[in-house]
């Protein structure tokens, strides 16, 4: 399990990360404090304070994703 620290600021980087999300074959949770949300569901996303940075736990490995953690890689 891998665990990154993202920050969406924009309902298009919520759009291209759970697209990103979806294409994999394992589980991803996005979190903060104490609310843990799937990853690939839209509305979960959404429903999280984006102005805040966000925990994505992966429990697998997919090379595409990683590209799109990366870019919303929080400093």
């Amino acid at each position: 399990m891998q665990e990154r620290k993202i920050r969406l600021n924009a309902t298009e980087d919520v759009k291209e990360f759970v697209n990103g999300a979806s294409q994999c074959d394992f589980d991803v949770d996005v979190s903060y404090n104490r609310v843990l949300i799937d990853a690939k569901s839209i509305l979960g996303v959404l429903s999280l304070d984006l102005s805040r940075v966000l925990t994505v736990r992966c429990h697998g490995d997919n090379g595409s994703f990683n590209r799109v953690l990366a870019k919303f890689a929080a400093a």
